[in-house]
């Protein structure tokens, strides 16, 4: 009878029915959203994101947009901003957590060395540019403070401690992180001369015994 809706385009809903074949052509864009290399994509762009924008003007939308992606996806990596934001300074750091092994051992000359290996970082146009944007951010907002604090603490300053034979070893880790810090800000951030415009050489000699009594002297 006509109106019972079992015509021959109901046929598809009838039990044990198969589904209809997918078409072919281009897959659906959440498949290929979350394809492999997806995670890899939110991550460059959080961190073109952040570096250009900071934290506090960068939000999840417009890190997926940059990323083509649905925001859903970022979340499913990632969860918050503050934590797609401490993955990405994570990878702008990559270069400057490897300190640690940079100064095991010790020895007479581990205040050079710490001192070179962060101003080797400092003067690559590369590495300076995400860690200025880092910066910058960590000055402006407390959370971004909160996170970047937290990734020094864990991922450089405890290690390097670890490698310290001196009384309070933490503490002597951070005098000497602020000291390059303090430095870093005037000469990138600030752009006070004459630090600003000093040789690197010049610097680093002058500060390296700062760094070793620091480091060694008990």
């Amino acid at each position: 009878m006509s109106g019972s809706g079992n015509g021959p385009d109901d046929a598809s809903s009838a039990p044990g029915t198969p589904p209809p074949a997918r078409r072919r052509g281009r897959p659906a864009r959440a498949a290929a959203e979350a394809g492999p290399g997806a995670r890899e994509r939110i991550l460059a762009a959080a961190r073109t994101e952040f570096a250009e924008r900071g934290y506090d003007k960068t939000s999840m939308r417009r890190i997926a947009k940059a990323a083509e992606v649905d925001s859903a996806l970022v979340h499913h990596y990632f969860g918050t901003k503050e934590q797609v934001f401490a993955a990405a300074i994570e990878l702008t750091f990559a270069p400057a957590l490897t300190m640690p092994d940079a100064l095991a051992g010790g020895g007479a000359d581990v205040g050079e060395r710490m001192a070179r290996f962060m101003f080797g970082i400092w003067e690559n146009p590369v590495s300076r540019q995400p860690l200025l944007a880092i910066m910058r951010s960590a000055l402006t907002n407390d959370t971004a403070a909160a996170v970047l604090r937290g990734l020094i603490e864990r991922r450089m300053l405890q290690r390097v401690a670890g490698e310290l034979d001196v009384p309070d070893p933490e503490f002597r880790a951070q005098l000497a992180a602020s000291h390059l810090i303090g430095i870093a800000m005037l000469r990138y951030v600030i752009k006070m001369d004459p630090v600003a415009s000093a040789d690197t050489e010049e610097i680093i000699a002058m500060v390296a015994p700062a760094l070793q009594r620091y480091l060694t002297q008990s």
